[in-house]
């Protein structure tokens, strides 16, 4: 970096001339002259632009793409290379300051210090709130922003401390024993896309001109898992799969949300590299859904293209591939053999052209060529970052994640007249698992211990609580204290208690991204059972047989199978990896001064063995969409502490086919406490003539009702939705009936629920 700053002399003392010195001195005053020349040539110098009209690129009044061609034209080829991997360096002669396009926002600022951590995203999917992913996701940004304008002014160009993020993960969670599960929004395509549209639009902004931040939606496409697989699997799904299940979150998140970045996966599809395959990157991606802005490769992938898929067999063959087919920027270095590449004119520079102009397009877009002034988002201050209004958003986002799974005899809301409360359990006090994977660090996190202790303080009540692990959370860690003697003392603080919180599930450290652990339950951070591990069963057993009310907290990513525990306890809560307010929003559902109202954006299967192997792209039997066997609990359950009744559902069905559907139907609460109600709108073709799912998700809403409160929903099925792929493997209308619900879940009668549900048969006329 050059960083030359001019000295003030307020005068100077006679001395003798030391030998040299004056030709020195001769030569000051015309280093002063030249000094704005070096200062012009530093890192930053993109930080104090002016408009100039006499060159293109820095006139931001000039069109991007006319700006971004002419930078184009006067790099050097080793300039071009050199912007095409994720730690580009800077080009004093032009004014480009060095520039990470590597950056993590999942659930809030990743691995940047300090910032707001919301909960992870499968718990974000959970509260099936549009409106409040948008709100989240724009706190995120501007969190972004604050801490970019920080690194600036610190003159840091480092990992993470960009613009650019590598989020959202929209690959569905078609198996529960994905690892990475937990940083998607479930299993469904519909709800998948819509929050990935709200979360885009978030972090990108709706300014005219200027990107807040530029989201990235990934891995593209049809991936996930096993980790341990991820580098040489091939994935091949029917086209049928790929399209009704594998793109359509891509697509929205394309078409609807605009999403500037997409980033290419590891795996291979049908043999072909993803960085590698001009049928993803060009022919889907740019032709038929008009993406315009940057493909990045996942972290390492152009690597695997010829280390372990060996699709070819040289790094410059691998570079030449990935470029060709439409992936611009690389994360890592491969790339660095274009130049030996042209050498052998395996590409054309003006190929590799074409790539470097998308991504200075998008940091034109960014606002990093243009004056710190004009861009409003420069304004943005530090004090942003963990902000009050940010923390109350983290609390509200983990109260709305949380998914009452049962409440028997209506043990929660816990009632005044406890006296004594034991927590128990290897998740209770643990603040690390809270935050998940791809996290921030935040000011302060609060565990279910420290929440249910705040709640108790706060009652003033004089309740005694209790507290002890009670087991470790898997065999094959440490175990510093005996588990027989962890077990006999939760034993004994059970039996001393009035009710028990037993806080239980996962962790991050457990299940996650290519993990190194190979123990009963786990391999390579994927899960081989959905049970719960031993530990935990043995010491449930154990507590549930003193006798004692027992209240089940899990804290997981990943749906697990509590089969016996669904039987035999008589409350359990879904929380998730909650984020940095978990415990505070626990606490707050476990004694009544929150009303739970989170949706499953998974299916709870009963076991590992109703399952398709792991490996299998297939979807069939995958899914609420596809699998027809017995489940624990469905996609899109949940209980409240209140009720809902649905009626006088109504449908509107255009006469031409081409139209979208209108559906009205009253919600009213008919219980006696005020909560939220999540209304869903399930579509099955009845006349379909090839596969088509059991039934699909089209439109949800989340609302709230105060008791004996209701109001008329309103909701419009797009065209596309009577639409499937044919024999020939090619999108077409269906005409025919079509049986349509609206309800708090699914049309199912397999669980107790807070609401009930309408169907109605309607029929879709053929298109004219």
């Amino acid at each position: 970096m050059f960083n030359i700053r001019r000295r003030q002399f307020s005068g100077f003392r006679t001395f003798p001339t030391p030998p040299g010195l004056l030709p020195a001195i001769i030569a000051f005053p015309i280093f002063l002259a030249l000094l704005p020349a070096f200062q012009s040539c530093q890192n930053t110098a993109a930080r104090n632009l002016r408009p100039n009209d006499t060159i293109p690129y820095l006139n931001p009044d000039l069109p991007i793409d006319q700006r971004a061609g002419d930078l184009i034209r006067r790099m050097t080829l080793d300039e071009k290379i050199g912007q095409m991997t994720n730690a580009a360096p800077a080009i004093p002669r032009l004014h480009i300051a060095a520039y990470n396009w590597w950056n993590e926002s999942l659930h809030g600022v990743a691995r940047a210090g300090l910032a707001t951590v919301y909960p992870q995203a499968i718990g974000l999917a959970a509260a099936w709130d549009e409106d409040l992913h948008f709100r989240m996701a724009t706190a995120i940004s501007d969190e972004a922003r604050a801490k970019y304008n920080d690194f600036r002014r610190q003159d840091k160009h480092e990992l993470y401390e960009g613009l650019t993020f590598f989020s959202p993960n929209i690959n569905i969670f078609r198996d529960p024993r994905w690892g990475r599960g937990q940083e998607t929004y479930g299993e469904d395509p519909y709800l998948t896309g819509r929050l990935a549209v709200q979360f885009i639009k978030g972090l990108q902004g709706d300014d005219p001109k200027y990107f807040r931040t530029i989201a990235t939606v990934k891995h593209f496409a049809v991936h996930s898992g096993p980790e341990s697989e991820r580098h040489f699997f091939d994935a091949h799904p029917d086209e049928r799969d790929f399209r009704e299940t594998y793109l359509p979150q891509f697509e929205m998140g394309i078409k609807e949300g605009k999403a500037f970045s997409v980033m290419c996966a590891y795996n291979r599809l049908y043999g072909q590299a993803c960085c590698g395959s001009s049928r993803l990157l060009t022919t889907i991606l740019r032709n038929e859904w008009g993406f315009k802005g940057y493909v990045v490769s996942d972290c390492g992938a152009i690597d695997d293209i010829y280390e372990r898929h060996k699709i070819v067999s040289t790094p410059d063959s691998a570079a030449v591939l990935a470029v060709r087919s439409g992936c611009d920027l690389e994360c890592l270095n491969t790339y660095a053999h274009l130049k030996e590449a042209v050498a052998k004119s395996l590409i054309t520079e003006a190929e590799i052209d074409t790539a470097v102009k998308r991504l200075f397009t998008a940091r034109m877009k960014l606002g990093m060529f243009d004056p710190t002034d004009s861009v409003s988002f420069n304004q943005i201050p530090y004090s942003d970052v963990d902000s009050k209004q940010h923390r109350d958003l983290a609390l509200e986002s983990a109260r709305k994640s949380i998914v009452l799974l049962k409440n028997a005899q209506h043990t929660l809301p816990l009632g005044k007249h406890l006296r004594t409360i034991a927590v128990i359990g290897p998740n209770a006090a643990d603040s690390a698992l809270l935050l998940g994977n791809y996290n921030g660090t935040p000011s302060k996190t609060i565990t279910p211990l420290e929440g249910i202790r705040e709640k108790l303080n706060a009652q003033t009540s004089g309740v005694t609580l209790l507290y002890t692990k009670g087991c470790e959370l898997v065999a094959g860690l440490p175990h510093p204290v005996p588990a027989s003697k962890m077990r006999d003392s939760a034993i004994s603080v059970a039996r001393q208690s009035d009710v028990v919180i037993l806080c239980m599930g996962l962790s991050p450290r457990l299940e996650g991204e290519e993990l190194k652990l190979n123990i009963p339950g786990f391999k390579g951070g994927d899960r081989t059972t959905l049970d719960l591990p031993k530990e935990q069963e043995d010491l449930i057993h154990a507590i549930a047989a003193t006798g004692k009310p027992v209240i089940l907290v899990l804290l997981n990513g990943s749906a697990v199978a509590v089969n016996w525990e669904n039987d035999h306890l008589p409350a359990i809560v879904e929380a998730w990896y909650p984020g940095q307010a978990g415990g505070t929003a626990i606490a707050d559902v476990l004694f009544g001064d929150y009303n739970p109202a989170g949706r499953l954006p998974v299916t709870f299967y009963t076991s590992v063995k109703d399952l398709p192997d792991f490996g299998d792209y297939a979807m069939a039997g995958r899914t609420y969409r596809y699998y027809k066997g017995p489940i624990l609990y469905p996609f899109g359950y949940g209980l409240s502490y209140t009720t809902f009744h649905y009626d006088s559902l109504r449908i509107t069905t255009p006469p031409n086919g081409t139209d979208s559907v209108h559906l009205a139907v009253e919600v009213k609460n008919t219980g006696h406490l005020e909560g939220d109600e999540v209304a869903q709108i399930y579509l099955t073709a009845i006349d379909a003539r090839v596969p088509v799912p059991v039934r699909s998700l089209r439109a949800f809403r989340r609302v709230h009702l105060r008791p004996g409160g209701a109001m008329t929903l309103h909701f419009s099925i797009a065209p596309e939705a009577f639409t499937y792929i044919d024999d020939n493997m090619q999108r077409v209308p269906l005409a025919g009936r079509y049986s349509i619900s609206a309800g708090g879940g699914q049309p199912l009668d397999t669980r107790p629920a807070a609401s009930n549900y309408q169907v109605i048969t309607t029929t879709i006329p053929k298109r004219s």
